[in-house]
Formats: structure tokens, C-alpha cells, sequence
């Protein structure tokens, strides 16, 4: 806990601006939102400490907690500009990334695209070598060492950065993986490993392959741009160690994070999901939708019973890594998100965005595509001097002259109405990802509360409610930069691995207990560099389970003490789990497939913390003319600076909150009532 002269820093920098969240000497909160630097976004963090130390008089000695959210990682597989990277494997299973599953998500394409990532290592970057363990992790054919350094040393004459090693069964012995580690290290010290035992003990090659080669892709990139970052902190007079938001909902040093960059694939997204989490408690609801949009895409999250839900394996441009995560369903649909005429003349939106460079053409800085932010400009949502807290200047005029050209005189219809359309196809699409995290995964969207958060999820939120029938909107204090503020009260969080592929009639709670024993003391290593105190420290250990022949398999809290049937309780904890979220269960026998181990610090931390300004001064009374999203009509909506608002205070639509990070827009029918927490929770009257 920071003393009362200390600073708190949280950073996400995404695909348009990058939040900046400074938690003051005594309990204030500052905001504010930059424009992403694309050619070096480490440099938007040193201009982020520029800001604060002239804007807010930041002491950077005085720093006690920074951290930092990215999508560095997601960003290089997308684009595909991550490291040259080399795969060695067991002799004869060099191929497995290129063979994958025999799964094709387009059925009806008639030309077929590569479904495995075979652009991660080519044929001619794969290598393999004689060694051999079995399932049981026996040494069935000794590790050919002379074969391995000649192997990796041709690798490095084609100029890999970094190799991936993922030899067969190393989940059960890892010693052949290790020694190779060891092996290459010392005959080319330069070039970086990933390593299948540390990244993914697991058994499925093909997943285990995949995850491996995407750390050794990512390796060298993050890397080299956390390794900059520390230096410049360091620069900078500040102290304090830079911790990392990893895709499980924690955050790590950034020493451990370099460790295992595949881990941060959901760094920006998960934080936004913790924040999120937090508010609703703090507002006392458990059970919310998130969904985060910003200029770029809109993430979106189930928050049941308090608690995201975590997904042992995700997806990255369509590839499966096999990396615990909170479950976000990620769509192309921001602020700056493009619309477009398709062939057969319907209107499009996204996933293509104009991003902050050069942005949508209200920004002024060359932009030539419509965008969902000039529909909010043209519509009379957003306030063209007061955007992004007065740091950006909108014109309108070049909002409507590019929906004419692009969007209406095709369509020809009126520039009002194709904005409104571009409205309406955004927001069904966004309903439509909210029905994917929740209606079709057996739970009813209208027994939540939708939470908007992003610089344009409110502007959205009433629209995107209506259209799922859901009654209740918690609009948070700081919601265009609640990823940011997520990043201030996200525990610090360690995660380790292994699989343990038992029948559950077949082991007993002694064996399960000395494999936690190893994974606690692996953990309690990795927290013991983030300085937390022991005490500070809980603890809680998982169990992957399924049934006996079954292919995919559920997380299971392992409860053991005293007095406590333990593997009973897991198989009946199993096929509780199993009824919730397939609908059905059975008496049929189960297995452990792996078993984790979870260090969490600091974890009950909140926004109650935080001390709110509410200006005192008399409010300017204000209205303007909108289209309503639900009717299409011209209305009155009036105008209110959020800063103004107290606790108790009622606002009934139509109507439109100002503040420096986000707009919300409160439709006709809707009211908004100011909570103690500072939070809009909107109704439908």
C-alpha cells in the first residue's frame, strides 16, 4: 500500500489513444488520453511522464507502482512482423504446425487458406533431432547433443533471432528440453529460446507446438521493447519496478514477463475486464457484461458471480494458443472503425479502422475514410471543442463531407441518415458479440448489467441495451480509461503448470498434493521478485478435468485440508461445472489432465479508494440538437459536465454527459441517477 506522498501509475496504450491513470497523494485520481505514437509506442510512455511530471507535478522518485498494459504482442501476429524464428522438435515431428487439426472454419470457401500458423516457421526453419521420451517420461532415446548444436547452428547461419523447442512428451521429463536450452546458450549465447516444458506442459503437439513457436516469435519484440522501457523509466528518476498486465487478469514484473511473452497476447483487453469487475461489485452488481470499445475494436467480457470467467486457451488472428486468459470476444468495431459499401451494396463497418494515424477525418490529419466517430459528429453526439478533454480539436465539416462522398450519395440518402445507419450497424454488431459471451453460452443477457467502458462505449450503451433487452447501465466514474485504471488495482499474479494425466479412481489426494507442492514452490520463486511479503500472498490451486475419453476439459478449484474429501469434491464440482456450461452431466468416470497453482497479491483492492472531485461552481446551462438513435428524429438533448454531477443527482434523456475521457449519451425513456461511487447507473423508465 503506498504512503500518503507516493504516485501510482497505470499506461494502456491502444490501437488509437494511450490512457494515462495517476493515482495522487492523497486518493485522487487524474486522467488523461494521448494519441498512440504507431513508429515507437514507447515513446508514448515517455511522453506520458513528460505530461504528468509538467501537468500534474508527478515527483518520478516518488512513484511507488507502475504499470503497463499492451498489445505489442497481439499487434506483431496481426501484422505479421515478429521475429525470424527456428523450430527444432523430435526426429520426425518437425511438421506438426504445418499438418495442425483437421478442422476447417470455412466449409464452403472454395479456395482454402493454411489453417495452422505455418507462416511462424517455414519448412525450411524446422529442424529435428534423435531423442525420444515416452508418455510415461522415460528416456526411451538419448538427446543426440552433436546433432542439436549442428541443427541450431544452421538455424543461425539463416538468421533466426529466436528458436522454439518442443520435443515430444517433454511435459512429463523435461531434461531433454532443458539440456538442449543449456547446449545452444552456450554455443550461441545471442540468440533466444522458448522452451515447450516452461511454456505450455501440456500434452496436444500440435496446440503445445503452436504456443511455443508464438513465444519465440513475440520473444525478441517484447523483449527488447520492455528492456527500452525500463530504461527509460529508469531515465526518468523513477524506481519503482514496471510491472506487466498478463492475459489472466494479473500482473507480473516485467523481468518475468520477458520470460514468457505469450502471456500477453490479452494484456490491454484483461485489464479493462478486472476494472470493469471491480466497479460492478463497488455497485453491487455481480453479474455484468463489459464491453470496452475504443478506436480500434471493442472487447467484450461475462462477468459472472463477481468473477470473469478465465478460458484455459484463446485464439490470435485465428490460431490457437493455448494460454490461460480471461474469455474476451474481440470485434472489429472502434471509434475509428471504417465504413464501407460492400458489392452488393449494403452498408459495412470495421473491422478495418483509420486507428489515430491519420485517424477519421474530423481529426483533421488526413484522413479520407468515414468513420463510426465522424457518424458521432455529424449525429450532434460529440462536442467538437471539448473532445478527449479539449486535447484534440474535431471538424465537423470534413465528417459530413466524407460521409456524403463515401456513404450517402452512393446510398442516396441524406448524410444525417447514412451517419445514423453507420450507428445502427455498429451497434447491432456489438449486440450481436455480446449474444456470442452470453445467449449463446447459456446465459440470458437481460439478467445482466451492461458496463460500457472505452473512449466510445457510453455514446453506445443505451442503443446496444435496448436491442438486447437489457434494463440496467452502470456507466463508471472514468470509463474511457478504466483498462488504464484496471492496471492500478489488478492483483499480482503467478501462474504454474503441469500435466498430471490421471484417472481420478487411480490417484489419490497425496500424489495430487506433492505435484501442487513442486508448482507452489515455482510460484512462490517468481513472486519473491516482485517484492510482496508472504503473508500478503493467497493461495489456490486448479485442476483441469474432464471425462474419461473426452477432448476438452474444465478448470476445477482443488479444495484440500483436513477432514475434506478432496477428489471427491472435484468430481463433483466437475460435473456441476459441466451441467452449467453444456447443459448436461454424467455419472461416467473423469481424469485429471493438468494441475495449476495461482499466487495472487494484493488482490482485494477497489476504486473506493479514490477521492472524487465534484466542481462547486455553478453549471452553464446547455442543450443540443441530436438525432435520436432510436427514432431518428431531431430532439432537444441537454447537456451536462459530469464534473458537475453528485451523488443523487437525476438526469433523464434525452440528454448528453460530457467529461474529459468519454461522452454518454442517455437516450429518451432512459434515466440516469448518480450512485455514491460517482457511477451513471442508467434505468429504462
Amino acid at each position: 500500500m503506498r504512503t500518503d506522498n507516493q504516485f501510482e501509475i497505470g499506461i494502456d496504450i491502444g490501437g488509437t489513444f494511450t490512457d494515462i491513470v495517476c493515482w495522487m497523494p492523497g486518493g485522487n485520481l487524474n486522467v488523461v488520453k494521448l494519441p498512440t505514437t504507431h513508429g515507437d509506442p514507447g515513446l508514448a510512455v515517455t511522453e506520458a511522464i513528460k505530461y504528468m511530471v509538467e501537468a500534474w507535478g508527478v515527483r518520478p522518485h516518488d512513484i511507488a507502482h507502475f504499470s503497463h498494459g499492451t498489445t505489442l504482442a497481439t499487434n506483431a501476429v496481426i501484422e505479421r512482423r515478429g521475429a525470424r524464428i527456428g523450430l527444432i522438435a523430435t526426429n520426425g515431428f518437425s511438421d506438426v504446425i504445418e499438418i495442425g487439426r483437421q478442422f476447417r472454419r470455412a466449409t464452403y470457401d472454395l479456395v482454402l487458406e493454411p489453417e495452422a500458423p505455418v507462416f511462424l516457421v517455414p519448412g525450411n526453419l524446422r529442424k529435428d533431432v534423435r531423442e525420444r521420451v515416452t508418455a510415461q517420461g522415460g528416456i526411451l532415446v538419448p538427446l543426440d547433443e552433436q546433432g542439436l548444436v549442428a541443427a541450431a547452428g544452421e538455424l543461425i547461419a539463416d538468421g533466426v533471432d529466436a528458436i522454439a523447442i518442443c520435443f515430444l512428451f517433454s511435459f512429463a521429463n523435461s531434461a531433454h528440453e532443458l539440456r538442449a536450452r543449456a547446449l545452444i546458450n552456450e554455443a550461441f549465447p545471442d540468440v533466444m529460446i522458448s522452451l515447450s516444458c516452461e511454456v505450455d506442459p501440456a500434452f496436444r503437439e500440435y496446440e503445445r507446438t503452436c504456443v511455443t513457436a508464438f513465444d519465440a516469435y513475440v520473444k525478441p519484440i517484447l523483449d527488447r521493447y520492455l528492456q527500452n522501457m525500463e530504461r527509460d523509466l529508469r531515465s526518468s528518476g523513477i524506481g519503482a519496478q514496471l510491472q506487466i498486465m498478463l492475459s489472466r487478469g494479473g500482473k507480473c514484473s516485467s523481468v518475468v514477463a520477458r520470460r514468457r511473452p505469450v502471456r500477453l497476447f490479452l494484456s490491454g483487453p484483461a485489464s479493462g475486464v478486472i476494472g470493469g469487475s471491480t466497479v460492478g461489485k463497488e455497485a453491487g452488481a455481480d453479474d455484468i457484461v463489459t464491453f470496452d470499445m475504443g478506436g480500434t475494436s471493442c472487447d467484450i467480457a461475462l462477468i459472472s458471480g463477481g468473477k470473469p470467467l478465465i478460458s484455459p486457451e484463446g485464439e490470435i488472428a485465428g490460431y490457437p494458443v493455448r494460454v490461460p486468459q480471461i474469455d474476451v470476444n474481440a470485434i472489429g468495431a472502434g471509434g475509428g472503425s471504417i465504413a464501407w459499401i460492400d458489392s452488393a451494396g449494403a452498408l459495412r463497418v470495421g473491422p478495418r479502422s483509420a486507428g489515430s494515424e491519420p485517424g477519421p477525418a474530423c481529426y483533421g490529419r488526413g484522413g479520407e475514410e468515414a468513420t463510426v466517430t465522424d457518424a458521432s459528429v455529424v449525429l450532434g453526439y460529440l462536442n467538437p471543442t471539448n473532445f478527449a478533454g479539449g486535447t484534440l480539436t474535431l471538424l465537423p465539416e470534413l465528417s459530413r463531407r466524407v460521409i456524403e462522398d463515401k456513404i450517402a450519395r452512393p446510398l442516396s440518402m441524406a448524410v444525417e441518415d447514412a451517419a445514423l445507419g453507420i450507428h445502427r450497424v455498429v451497434n447491432a454488431q456489438m449486440a450481436e458479440g455480446i449474444r456470442f459471451v452470453s445467449v449463446y453460452r447459456g446465459h440470458d443477457a437481460r439478467d445482466f448489467t451492461l458496463l460500457p467502458m472505452g473512449g466510445a462505449g457510453p455514446l453506445h450503451a443505451c442503443a446496444i441495451a435496448r436491442e438486447l433487452g437489457m434494463g440496467r447501465i452502470i456507466v463508471p466514474l472514468r470509463p474511457g480509461v478504466l483498462s488504464a485504471c484496471g492496471l492500478l488495482i489488478a492483483p499480482v499474479e503467478h501462474e504454474v503448470s503441469s500435466a498430471f494425466l490421471r484417472p481420478l479412481a487411480e490417484t489419490s489426494i497425496e500424489a495430487v498434493r506433492a505435484a501442487l507442492d513442486g508448482l507452489d514452490l515455482r510460484c512462490a520463486e517468481l513472486m519473491a521478485t516482485e517484492s510482496v511479503h508472504p503473508d500478503a500472498v493467497r493461495v489456490e490451486h486448479f485442476a483441469d478435468v474432464c471425462y474419461v475419453g473426452q477432448s476438452y476439459y474444465l478448470e476445477v478449484p482443488v479444495v484440500h485440508g483436513d477432514g475434506v474429501d478432496a477428489l471427491g469434491r472435484l468430481y463433483d464440482d466437475f460435473r456441476n461445472q459441466n451441467e452449467r456450461i453444456y447443459g448436461h452431466s454424467t455419472d461416467s468416470p473423469a481424469q485429471i489432465v493438468n494441475l495449476r497453482s495461482v499466487y495472487r497479491a494484493n488482490a482485494e483492492r477497489s476504486f473506493g479508494e479514490a477521492k472524487h472531485a465534484v466542481e462547486q461552481t455553478m453549471e452553464t446551462a446547455a442543450t443540443r440538437n441530436i438525432l435520436s438513435p432510436g427514432s431518428g428524429d431531431r430532439v432537444e438533448a441537454v447537456v451536462r459536465d459530469r464534473l458537475h454531477l453528485a451523488p443523487g443527482d437525476v438526469v433523464d434523456g434525452p440528454a448528453i454527459i460530457e467529461q474529459s475521457d468519454t461522452t454518454t449519451l442517455i437516450e429518451a425513456g432512459w434515466r440516469a441517477r448518480v450512485d455514491s461511487r460517482h457511477n451513471l447507473v442508467l434505468t429504462m423508465e
